[in-house]
This record gives structure tokens, C-alpha cells and sequence, in this order.
């Protein structure tokens, strides 16, 4: 018999992100001066956490801001002034402002607690956890506390990819993580510092009800300018190698890491012309046509099961037939290794160079599963 109670009890509860549960840490602010690491991803329902806390009567004496800005709509590592919230008129401090990307003494002297809430994909060039890091180290020396509201990653269902030979170390790289580590901020955090990748600073974190590691948690808001779809931070892990090579990945186009593409690469049925846009105001081949593969027919599930797939970067290569020229110094530090050029080089197909870093893989999971705050 068909019954509409089993149904209903069958369908999964909703995400509550750290952000929402406010009787975690509204508590924990009072009479104390206050900063966040925040951008636009920190979203409390419907309204910012910054108003949010403003709203609360929280003595909110700073804003910190990622790459992307504090309303995330600049470059990739574009350099963002210090500036000053209109809405609530509390400053913005900039991490990106091209100086040291940590805050001078004053600015870690202004401040009793750090909280922090963004949106991460869960990849080790995505550099919002390594903006956290850096202030988790600022606040382990001026003894400030932090507190981490954490947020589902999309990506958190695998963990794919070499780790990062430190030799690499960058920032775009910070941690001796795969390249898709399976971790939220939360997490992160606690596996650097009990690691002793990063100082020992007083961290809590505001988990996440109703997440697991094997949930799909499709993004409300868009992480960054040149991630704008659920498909493009799937394929993320696997295009984004293309920076480091003279392949465009589509940025200056509507489908930034769903496209790759070169004007030498011909006999290619599909094409696109990068031009300046506002998520990328100097994209690779800008103005020219390329030939290249379009990625947006992908099936998510295929996605999922294959991973990080060296396949496009290898069928670029081949066609190319530049060689060496292929690549730039960026894609080390974005594989991590300096073995994975080579073997491209040399002629390997992806399945055997991916299956070079499996071992490694597999011992970082039983590391991790330690710092895990949700079920697998």
C-alpha cells in the first residue's frame, strides 16, 4: 500500500549550514570586539551574516575579504583596496590588497574574535581555506579566538589527485593535501593545525546539520566569478590544470572551466572567442577563436565517478604538439608534483599516471578520517 508518511520520511532533511545555527556563537560574541573572514557566499537564509551581526548588536570593529573581494566579483588574484561596507559601514580590510596577504599588527590588535564563513569548493588551488589559515596563524600569535561556521563541500564526496610536493608551496597550494581533499573549512582547519601544518590557535567550529560527505549539496550562491554553475565546479578539479598550460579554459566566455580550447587546436567542430568580461577583464586568447571541446554535455554522475580527469589536458597536448611550450610554471603548482608533466611528456595516458598517486590517496583518507566532523 502506498503510504505518504514513509515517503515523507524518506526525503532528507534540509542542510542547515553553521551560519544558521546563530545560538552556537551569538552567544560567544557578547562583549567582545569582533571580525569576520567573510564574502558574499555568507549568507545567513536570506540576509548577510555581516547584517546579520550588525542587526544582533555585535561590536563588529572589521571586515576581512578573500581573493574575489568582499562581494567576490574581482579577478583571480586581483589585487582589492581596503574599503569600507556601505550597507553597515563597518571597514573592509583586504587580504588581496598586493601587500603581505596578513593583517598588520593593529589590525589583529583591533579584535577580540575572528569568525569565519565562506563558501569553499574543496580544492587545494581554491585559495579561500589558505586566506583562513593565514589569519588562523595571525590570531595563534595574538592569542585571538576563532570561530569557523562551516559550509557543505560540493566536492567533499571523493578525494582525488597527487599531494603537494612542498617544493610547490604556493598560493595556490598550502597544505601536503590531494589536489581534491574532501574537507570543509571546519575540517581543514582542524587537520592543519592538529597536523601542525598551521599554528595552534583557539579554534571551534559551528558544524553543519544534516550534511554527509556522500550528500550532493547543490551551491545557492556562486563561489567566485569564473565558477558560476553546479557543472563547473565539478569539472573544476580537472580544467583549472589548463592555467597552467596555453590552453584557454573559457575564461572571457559564459562558460569559464566547462570549455577548453586553442586557436591552433583545428578540425575542432566547436569554438568560442574569449573576450573581456567581469570575471576576467584579461582572459587567455582574448579576441581570437579557439577550437577546442565543450564539456557542458558531461553528465555530473560521470563526473563523480571519474574524478580528476588528466584526459582533456593530455588530448590538448597531443594536438598542440608544442612540447615542453605546452606548459607553464603554474600548472606544478597546481598538480602539486613535477612528475605528471613528465609522463605526459613522455607519452603516458591518463589512467596510468592517475594511477601513480593512488597510494597516496588512500593513506590521506585514513589521515583525514581523524579531522572528519560529518559521516562519509
Amino acid at each position: 500500500m502506498f503510504c505518504l508518511s514513509c515517503q515523507a520520511q524518506e526525503q532528507p532533511k534540509p542542510i542547515k549550514v553553521g551560519a544558521e545555527r546563530t545560538e552556537e556563537y551569538l552567544p560567544n560574541l557578547a562583549q567582545k570586539r569582533v571580525a569576520v573572514l567573510a564574502n558574499h557566499t555568507a549568507m545567513v537564509g536570506e540576509q548577510h551574516l555581516v547584517d546579520l551581526l550588525v542587526e544582533q548588536g555585535v561590536n563588529l570593529v572589521g571586515i576581512f575579504s578573500p581573493e574575489h573581494g568582499f562581494r567576490g566579483g574581482a579577478d583571480a588574484g586581483e589585487h582589492v583596496k581596503n574599503s569600507v561596507d556601505e550597507k553597515t559601514g563597518v571597514p573592509i580590510w583586504s587580504l588581496y590588497d598586493g601587500n603581505a596577504k596578513r593583517p598588520s599588527d593593529d589590525k589583529m590588535q583591533a579584535f577580540d574574535c575572528l569568525i569565519v564563513d565562506m563558501q569553499d569548493v574543496g580544492l587545494r588551488f581554491y585559495t579561500y581555506y589558505i586566506s583562513m589559515l593565514r589569519l588562523i596563524d595571525a590570531c595563534a600569535d595574538f592569542g585571538r579566538s576563532v570561530i569557523i561556521l562551516d559550509r557543505p563541500n560540493p566536492n567533499g564526496h571523493y578525494v582525488d589527485g597527487p599531494i603537494l610536493d612542498m617544493r610547490y608551496k604556493s598560493g595556490v597550494g598550502w597544505l601536503p593535501i590531494p589536489v581534491v581533499h574532501g574537507l570543509t573549512m571546519g575540517e581543514i582547519a582542524l587537520m592543519a593545525i592538529g597536523e601542525g601544518w598551521a599554528k595552534s590557535a583557539e579554534v571551534s567550529v559551528v558544524r553543519c546539520r544534516n550534511y554527509t560527505h556522500s550528500t550532493h549539496y547543490t551551491l545557492p550562491i556562486a563561489p567566485s566569478p569564473n565558477l558560476p554553475t553546479q557543472h563547473s565546479i565539478y569539472l573544476y578539479p580537472s580544467t583549472c590544470l589548463f592555467e597552467g598550460t596555453v590552453v584557454s579554459m573559457g575564461r572571457g566566455t559564459e562558460s569559464p572551466f566547462e570549455i577548453y580550447g586553442h586557436p591552433d587546436m583545428k578540425g575542432r567542430e566547436f569554438s568560442f572567442t574569449p573576450m573581456p568580461n567581469a570575471g576576467s577583464k584579461t582572459p587567455p586568447h582574448s579576441g581570437k577563436r579557439c577550437y577546442g571541446e565543450d564539456l557542458r554535455g558531461v553528465a555530473d554522475e560521470a563526473i563523480w565517478r571519474e574524478g580528476i580527469n588528466l584526459g582533456y589536458i593530455i588530448d590538448a597536448y597531443n594536438d598542440l604538439g608544442l612540447g615542453e611550450a605546452f606548459f607553464k610554471p603554474m600548472f606544478e603548482k597546481l598538480i602539486g608534483v613535477d612528475w605528471v608533466r613528465r609522463m605526459i611528456i613522455e607519452g603516458y595516458d591518463a589512467e596510468a599516471i592517475e594511477a601513480r598517486w593512488r597510494e597516496d590517496v588512500e593513506a590521506f583518507k585514513v589521515l583525514r578520517r581523524e579531522y572528519l566532523l560529518y559521516d562519509e
